[in-house]
């Protein structure tokens, strides 16, 4: 963590902040005060949204990009059988999901996000172009492991980079927004694979199949690059930004918890882990992301399902992309009205509900026109997903080192979903997938369950808070208090009223 991270200040309580701090920000609430935080905010959507949209669009197009190889011979050339093809998928979670607790807790303690996460980009990138010279089943298994390490950096790693720089009521939209590059990514990504599958069969006499992986993965490694100038690094140290608003980026996060959103120095990433295990919050969310990523496995297999209402290669991966434009758009709707409203276990479970509609449509009929109606209401599902972090930024706020490894337990254990799922997706039981999706079904009733239960303990939380206001400063850590003060030209004792009125979101 960088030396501005770290210190602490020391406010005098009996001394108004004008005595201490010279005069910076306007008041809160103030039209100046809004206009400055307009024009940040502004700013940061500007440059940071369109940046992580389109390296979570090259992020799925990577790893997906082996389901549509499969469609032009690639499991053909390299003479893997269906159970192989299924451990091909599943070794990218091997490494994907168990990396990603370590990786946050170092996103947090280093102070360049920019040059992590856009390193991890060019790595990932040069291993999906190294995916297309493989020759055998050991070649690509091993590309798919060495994959899943940079990649484990970036999703966790943006949203926590997110939680840094935007307030609870806003960090909905803007995780929906860079979900969206996700779901985008998987009509984007069939559209361009249909592309170059068409196209480029033994151009100079090379497979259509690896072509893909040349292009794609060298697209990526440009982005990966070009992202090292373009993301912001933390409120205290982003150089794109003036001194004024970098003060007003902190303050911002403090006026929201009550509480300044940096790490005190005993705040180690190893602290921040034994924190976050302690929570019961934690392991719930992580068994019920799970138990989602289960549920909403079928992403892995989309083209092959699509492929299945009898239409040839080119049509089946045109027709997968309609279904997740349709929920991209519906991301964004969601988590506009989420940030609004403040709710959460609506804006997430409810999803759930259309992916187990679509499930009943897919096994009570063989029509064509139902099964690809199932399909819309199975990419909607992901919609819910998109709020699944922010619901865990929200419920472990502070201090940064916790909710960072907070949020990559979740993501980290939660993905063993997909790793589960890459074998219920069996070639076996196509094309119908009747089993696949009843244990995708009774995946999404266990994690409506448990998302119901961390809405009642959250529920309870704000209940006591309700009940009794002090209850509020039990948790209240006195330097980061003493820091927001400083921040939003408070005394020590405003800054602790204002600490009372916070309340977790549910």
């Amino acid at each position: 963590m960088g030396e501005m991270e770290k210190e602490s200040v020391s406010v005098d309580e009996h001394k108004a902040p004008s005595d201490i701090y010279p005069p910076g920000l306007p008041d809160p609430g103030t039209p100046e005060r809004m206009k400055a935080e307009r024009k940040l905010v502004r700013k940061l959507d500007t440059r940071l949204l369109p940046t992580i949209v389109v390296i979570y669009i090259m992020n799925y197009i990577d790893r997906t990009g082996i389901t549509t190889a499969r469609l032009k011979g690639m499991q053909e050339d390299l003479h893997i059988s269906d159970i192989q093809y299924a451990t091909v998928i599943a070794i990218l979670y091997a490494s994907y999901c168990p990396a990603q607790i370590p990786s946050n807790m170092l996103l947090n303690y280093i102070t360049r996000p920019t040059l992590y996460i856009g390193g991890c980009v060019v790595l990932w990138g040069l291993t999906s172009t190294l995916t297309g010279v493989t020759t055998d089943f050991g070649g690509i298994l091993a590309c798919r492991f060495f994959i899943g390490l940079p990649e484990s950096a970036f999703y966790p790693g943006t949203i926590y980079l997110l939680s840094r720089w935007y307030t609870k009521k806003e960090l909905a939209f803007r995780s929906a927004i860079l979900y969206g590059g996700l779901l985008i990514s998987n009509a984007f990504g069939a559209l361009i694979a249909a592309g170059i599958l068409a196209h480029m069969e033994g151009k100079r006499g090379i497979r259509a199949w690896r072509w893909l992986f040349f292009i794609e993965g060298a697209i990526t490694m440009f982005v990966g690059f070009a992202s090292m100038w373009l993301l912001p690094d933390y409120p205290h140290n982003t150089r794109w930004i003036t001194a004024e608003e970098r003060r007003l980026a902190q303050a911002r996060l403090s006026e929201d918890a009550g509480e300044a959103d940096q790490d005190n120095a005993e705040d180690s990433p190893m602290k921040g882990l034994r924190m976050a295990i302690k929570d019961p919050l934690v392991p719930i969310f992580a068994l019920a992301t799970v138990s989602q990523l289960l549920g909403l496995s079928f992403v892995n297999f989309f083209p092959t399902l699509t492929q299945t209402l009898g239409f040839s290669t080119t049509v089946s991966l045109l027709l997968a992309a309609p279904p997740w434009v349709v929920a991209t758009v519906i991301c964004a709707i969601n988590a506009r009205h989420a940030d609004i409203t403040g709710e959460r276990f609506f804006h997430i479970a409810g999803w759930w509900w259309g992916v187990i509609l679509g499930f009943i449509i897919g096994l009570s009929t063989s029509n064509t026109a139902g099964r690809y109606v199932a399909m819309f209401l199975m990419a909607c599902g992901y919609v819910g997903f998109a709020m699944t972090l922010v619901w865990v930024s929200n419920a472990v706020p502070r201090p940064p080192a916790k909710r960072a490894a907070a949020i990559g337990i979740v993501n980290g254990v939660g993905n063993l979903g997909n790793l589960i799922g890459s074998y219920t997706w069996k070639a076996a039981w196509s094309p119908g997938y009747h089993p696949s999706m009843a244990i995708s079904l009774a995946a999404l009733v266990f994690s409506t369950f448990l998302a119901l239960i961390i809405r009642q303990i959250l529920v309870r939380r704000n209940k006591q808070l309700d009940i009794d206001e002090n209850a509020a400063l039990q948790d209240a850590d006195r330097r980061r208090v003493e820091e927001a003060a400083r921040l939003e030209g408070l005394t020590f004792e405003q800054a602790m009223e204002r600490r009372k009125g916070y309340r977790y979101l549910y």
